[in-house]
């Protein structure tokens, strides 16, 4: 008895040290872009979204769409290199007060800031991917299923000025009951959305 179960404990160890050599390779198959990878099997099974709003990352992954969210944005407006992409949603933003003062804790000059970082940074996305990418609604309307459809058709609308088809976004919606019916109504006019939890 002794002896099998010194025998099991070894093939357990020998099983985790195999798995472990196995998550090292593929890692490592990844990141050196090594045909045969687990991120080249999985393309060829499904469609692989990039969570990020880093061009760098999704040049180097190559994902077929991509999705991005405020917290995404602002890691990526932390970045040097996309200061020039800040400045012109700012730009914007106080275009968009038309006489109106700005001011640093003015609602409507964030909002439009935001929105409009939101569409630079998807637009300059699709230019990466093939497929999709997905534009976040504030999740501060997920309750309230009007101002949800005014916001998504903002944001498409905003596209649409840059040439960008709507048949390229998904609209990202907080899956509320609130943000379902919003979804369902935007589908019905040919805004395609993509249902979110929301924590």
């Amino acid at each position: 008895n002794g002896k099998k179960d010194q025998a099991k404990t070894t093939k357990k160890r020998e099983t985790k040290a195999d798995a472990k050599q196995v998550a090292a390779t593929a890692a490592s198959q990844v990141d050196t872009g090594v045909k045969g990878s687990q991120l080249e099997q999985l393309k060829k099974m499904t469609t692989v979204v990039i969570d990020t709003g880093d061009y760098n990352l999704i040049q180097k992954f190559k994902p077929t769409d991509a999705t991005t969210n405020p917290s995404l944005l602002l890691a990526a407006c932390n970045m040097p290199e996309y200061d020039a992409l800040v400045n012109e949603a700012i730009e914007y933003g106080i275009k968009a007060l038309g006489s109106k003062t700005p001011s640093a804790d003015d609602e409507e000059l964030i909002t439009n800031i935001c929105d409009k970082l939101a569409v630079i940074f998807g637009t300059k996305i699709l230019d990466i991917v093939p497929g999709y990418v997905s534009t976040e609604v504030d999740a501060r309307l997920s309750f309230d299923t009007e101002a949800t459809i005014k916001k998504a058709k903002k944001l498409i609308d905003m596209y649409k000025k840059v040439n960008v088809s709507k048949d390229r976004i998904l609209i990202k919606i907080a899956s509320t009951w609130e943000g379902i019916q919003a979804a369902k109504q935007l589908q019905k006019e040919g805004i395609l959305c993509n249902l979110t939890l929301l924590f």
